[in-house]
């Protein structure tokens, strides 16, 4: 993953001025709505009188769409080191230098740089919803006037399923069979992400180590289940294979050994490393040990083909960057460290909440299955595709979501046997802005933003760019958009549209962007 260097707002703005220009008659409206509770909520959180309603927190999604909107990820990628969005900190340059914590990276050491973003309790404010319910009725009404025709659309096939609900009053606003079960595809992953987030906490990293075992002269490269571990010169923040070996190796130095006998461990996780698909672009075989998700030519996202054996390609790596310190291995094998092993180095992934935003945004496979494998490992499942699926479908459920029907047969979605009901989608993306669960929230910070960023970069662009942040699922005949999107009153409204026996991806893909349009252009709450 590339992401430039932040800029001094001076560089950004002519592409923020270009892309400001497309959107500012919506963004202004919805800013008019939002200042005054804004305001009111900034007061309340400052003086720590008052908790912020399940509402305030939620719409923090739409604040920060809002902002992407105005042009700034047009000039920086979604992540910044530090898992806090590089756009969040750019839009707080344009509220006039105002700062507040950015996960531990000083971003304003110079005073022409930027400063960081306000954090979450104080950027997460509602636009202008109010939390009764006097309009209900009519916007239930109103809202099933605009999706039913759209919904009916030959493009979305014989079987379709919809939900929106209101995240200011959390209330449900429109059903379409949306508790019937179906394949989910990729939008599995918005719900692998709070089983993850739920289980291990944002803040966990995934270590890779090295380990010395007494005596025998055998040094272990032991897989920590890291996908996102890279051999490249640019670790562009994710853990370094080459510090790795320059911190081993030193460490051997000092104890006099020049020569091991190289050995890799991938026991962390169990059963089958291929995906039922099978061999496949889109993910490499799921193992504790791999460099660069296996890829073996130059990208970061994306399909690209993929080593066939990552720990032993990896290990191979580590080798020959151990060489290039002056310490000579065997050819790499398998084995497993003991518990005598002392521990040389080691080192650790960003932090999960920068994997979750990464994994949504790029709709990253490779990542989806290792956090899958984590959630069953720090709930005592299996770590293999069964129990990373029994592990998931346990945590929403110990978060009262509601799992009726679902069913997880992998993290990533690619199983065509995976089931999720458009209520529970919609359910989880309410919940990530519950103030009860802060931990959920980089589910809404790393939903691809529509026009900008992601799997939505080359979509919605003569539409609602940056009113919609969504997760898109595809397989051969399935067709899936869940996410949040701004209307016109600047109220935040959760949605997730399921189709499945598609015969037009093109035209199911077309349908399912103007629904999402729809309810954007929609002052129907």
């Amino acid at each position: 993953m590339v992401v430039p260097e932040l800029r001094p707002w001076r560089a950004v703005r002519p592409r923020v001025a270009r892309v400001a220009g497309a959107v500012r008659p919506r963004l202004a409206r919805a800013v008019r709505a939002a200042r005054p509770r804004i305001a009111q909520l900034g007061r309340a959180v400052s003086t720590q009188v008052t908790r912020p309603k399940t509402w305030q927190y939620t719409a923090g999604a739409a604040t920060a769409g809002l902002a992407l909107a105005v042009g700034v990820v047009t000039a920086a990628g979604p992540w910044d080191s530090s898992g806090q969005r590089t756009a969040e900190r750019d839009r707080s340059v344009t509220a006039g230098h105002t700062g507040g914590a950015d996960h531990g990276r000083n971003s304003a050491t110079a005073p022409e740089e930027p400063r960081p973003a306000p954090s979450a309790a104080s950027v997460l404010t509602g636009l202008g919803g109010t939390t009764g319910g006097a309009k209900s009725s009519h916007g239930t009404k109103a809202l099933a006037g605009v999706l039913d025709p759209l919904l009916d659309a030959p493009g979305l096939g014989a079987r379709h399923a919809a939900a929106v609900v209101d995240v200011a009053g959390g209330e449900r606003l429109y059903g379409a069979d949306d508790t019937t079960a179906l394949t989910p595809a990729s939008t599995t992953k918005i719900a692998t992400a709070a089983a993850a987030l739920s289980a291990l906490g944002p803040d966990h990293r995934l270590t890779t180590r090295t380990a010395l075992e007494p005596g025998t002269g055998e040094l272990v490269l032991v897989g920590g289940g890291d996908p996102t571990l890279t051999a490249r010169e640019d670790a562009d923040g994710n853990a370094d294979l080459r510090t790795l070996a320059k911190d081993t190796a030193a460490a051997l130095k000092k104890d006099g050994v020049r020569e091991v006998t190289l050995s890799y461990d991938t026991t962390l996780y169990a059963g089958d490393e291929v995906h039922p698909i099978g061999v496949n672009d889109n993910l490499a075989p799921v193992t504790a040990l791999m460099a660069d998700e296996a890829r073996t030519d130059d990208s970061d996202r994306g399909p690209a083909p993929r080593a066939g054996e990552p720990a032993a390609e990896a290990a191979r790596a580590f080798a020959d960057l151990l060489a290039e310190h002056g310490v000579k291995t065997s050819a790499p094998g398998p084995s497993k460290a003991t518990s005598r092993a002392e521990t040389l180095a080691e080192v650790s992934s960003p932090p999960l909440a920068t994997l979750v935003e990464r994994m949504l945004t790029n709709s990253d496979n490779d990542i989806a299955e290792a956090l899958a494998r984590h959630t069953a490992l720090a709930t005592g499942e299996r770590p293999d595709f069964d129990g990373g699926g029994r592990a998931i479908h346990a945590e929403l459920k110990k978060l009262g979501l509601p799992v009726q029907g679902a069913e997880f047969k992998d993290g990533s979605g690619l199983n065509r046997d995976d089931r999720l009901t458009a209520r529970l989608l919609t359910a989880l993306l309410a919940q990530s802005g519950d103030p009860a669960h802060p931990e959920l929230r980089p589910i809404l910070t790393g939903l691809p933003v529509a026009g900008f960023t992601g799997t939505l970069t080359s979509r919605y662009t003569d539409g609602a760019a940056g009113l919609v942040r969504a997760k898109t699922g595809t397989l051969t005949g399935v067709n899936a958009l869940a996410g949040t999107v701004v209307d016109r009153d600047g109220h935040l409204l959760a949605f997730a549209f399921l189709t499945t026996d598609t015969t037009d991806p093109g035209a199911a893909q077309s349908a399912l962007d103007a629904a999402a349009n729809a309810l954007a252009a929609c002052g129907c709450v």
